[in-house]
């Protein structure tokens, strides 16, 4: 099994979160998690192809948004908020609620 690469907090950069955060499906992941965490990767949208959840699951990691625990069989997400609001203080708030569904 591989160790999935998470970065550290003081690692996380805000371009590469705002990067990442600018896709519309990726924002809608967070928003999902932040409404319902944690979440198995495969619950999340089960209609996208495993390929491009993934993919879409990996940029978030790898960006420092999520943190994905292996349980089981399972890859189990949340979004860092804690390690996020110390970063960058407000920004998933303002990012939730600025760019709400019409």
């Amino acid at each position: 099994m591989r160790t999935l690469m998470h970065p550290r907090t003081e690692e996380l950069r805000f371009s590469v979160v705002l990067q990442a955060l600018s896709d519309p499906t990726r924002l809608n992941i967070v928003r999902a998690l932040l409404h319902n965490p944690p979440q198995a990767c495969q619950d999340i949208f089960p209609q996208m192809p495993k390929s491009t959840r993934s993919h879409h699951f990996r940029i978030l990691r790898e960006a420092g948004i999520t943190y994905t625990a292996t349980v089981g069989p399972r890859h189990v997400v949340t979004v860092r908020e804690r390690d996020l609001e110390e970063r960058f203080p407000g920004l998933l708030n303002v990012l939730v609620h600025a760019t709400r569904p019409d």
